[in-house]
């Protein structure tokens, strides 16, 4: 549930906007009553972490079309914004500066390759307890993406933010890019932030080359922030004293759009 209110209201922060409210539809095979409840908690959380409402929704039982244990869940979230406060990177220039925050976990996305490596190749299960992990490969796993709002709409207040990316399926490689303009290129640092283990768990027992895992990846950052150089320091303090963590990651440099490692 929470997972499903991430991946809106991030994605709706990214354009500067504050989330409002939360729709949700949620379809299953065999409607068991403590599951849903199980199931909607988690959307419920998921609106309190981002300051929205929930404000109604839908629940479909569709025997036949999904199996007994399966469920699917969709949402919609709607946020406010004016119109000259939209963030949409058309001031971004060469010099300015990166500013990663960091990630809870996988964040919804590399299943795919996650259980193949995890689950098929390493031939773990879910409640196998990985001591490098520090929690089973289950609870790796479902780690709950982490929610934004909170840690960015202040900033939107106090400083120019000239471009936010939610990383998401893609990783850094595809999802920087997208908020560059033209003749600008993100330069990241590896090295600079701290990778979760799960990510050098995958990589390990995969053997997945690192240009992969950082296209499939969030690889420990969830949600980059550009702005000056100027201001980078005084947005890196403001985080800290709110106990927000974060890593200068990188610079905006002049280029075809894209994103170099170094």
């Amino acid at each position: 549930g929470i997972d499903a209110v991430a991946m809106c209201v991030n994605d709706i922060l990214v354009q500067g906007a504050e989330p409002l409210f939360f729709l949700d539809y949620l379809a299953v095979g065999r409607l068991v009553p403590e599951r849903v409840a199980a199931i909607v908690s988690g959307v419920a959380e998921g609106c309190r972490q981002a300051g929205c409402a929930l404000i109604g929704g839908e629940t479909a039982e569709m025997p036949g079309f999904y199996g007994p244990e399966e469920y699917d869940i969709a949402g919609f979230a709607v946020g406010i914004v004016e119109r000259d406060k939209i963030i949409d990177g058309g001031s971004i220039i060469p010099g300015d500066v990166l500013i990663g925050l960091p990630s809870s976990g996988l964040h919804s996305n590399g299943y795919s390759l996650a259980r193949n490596v995890l689950l098929e190749l390493a031939g773990f299960g879910a409640d196998t307890y990985i001591e490098e992990l520090g929690q089973t490969v289950g609870e790796a796993m479902l780690q709950p993406t982490r929610i934004y709002v909170r840690a960015v709409l202040p900033l939107l207040e106090r400083f120019e933010i000239k471009g936010l990316a939610h990383i998401t399926g893609g990783g850094l490689t595809e999802n920087v890019p997208r908020i560059l303009p033209a003749g600008t290129r993100a330069e990241i640092r590896l090295g600079s932030w701290p990778v979760p283990a799960v990510f050098d768990l995958i990589k390990a027992r995969g053997a997945v080359a690192d240009s992969e895992m950082l296209r499939t990846f969030n690889m420990g950052i969830g949600m980059v922030i550009i702005v000056s150089a100027d201001q980078a320091g005084a947005i890196v303090a403001d985080l800290s004293d709110r106990g927000e963590p974060c890593c200068l990651i990188g610079k905006v440099v002049e280029g075809q759009q894209g994103v170099s490692y170094v």
